[in-house]
């Protein structure tokens, strides 16, 4: 049934990204919700298929005139949330919408969807699995990388408050939770 919300979410380098990438090319009722950003856009990314990119101006503006369904301030100035608009643009189009987002984005998610939403968090056995995944992947800068390891332990302390879990040791595996999960709740 179209106008659920399947919601992600876990610290950086769980493999969330990769499990909402299986539902989405597994799933053709569903449909990603593109997030907004103050951050600065990387390398091959296009501003309204990565994300909406904001200048932190223009994501306070959309804040004022309550555009978001849910929005944090992760660090000085830097920005993420999830436009009011694109919820409705999926919805419209009869899918389900599904979020790849931090863990407090997930918290807020499924406190302003409720029943209509399920939320599930991603976590890797260990602490030290997590910080290698993210060294290993390379995307962020040293300061940027610094910032997501101090988080990570923050983070995992919110997996009690979601739906369900999948612990992400074998990518198989927890590919067919995904799956398993979604099925249950559309």
């Amino acid at each position: 049934m179209p106008g659920k919300a399947i919601i992600f979410s876990a610290p950086s380098g769980s493999g969330k990204t990769t499990l909402v990438q299986y539902l989405l090319k597994n799933n053709s009722d569903l449909d990603f919700s593109i997030s907004a950003t103050t951050r600065s856009m990387r390398a091959g990314e296009v501003n309204g298929v990565d994300y909406y990119f904001f200048s932190p101006t223009e994501f306070k503006e959309r804040i004022s005139t309550d555009s978001f369904v849910e929005w944090e301030e992760v660090y000085g100035d830097l920005y993420y949330g999830t436009l009011k608009s694109e919820i409705e643009r999926i919805w419209d189009e009869g899918k389900n919408v599904i979020f790849d987002v931090d863990v407090q984005g997930g918290v807020n998610l499924k406190s302003f969807f409720g029943e209509k939403a399920i939320s599930i968090f991603v976590k890797v056995p260990s602490l030290e699995i997590l910080k290698r995944r993210l060294v290993d992947r390379g995307s962020d800068t040293p300061e940027s990388l610094a910032k997501r390891l101090e988080k990570m332990e923050y983070e995992m302390s919110f997996e009690d408050q979601f739906d369900s879990v999948i612990l992400n040791d074998d990518l198989d595996t927890a590919k067919a939770k995904a799956q398993e999960l979604y099925d249950h709740f559309k």
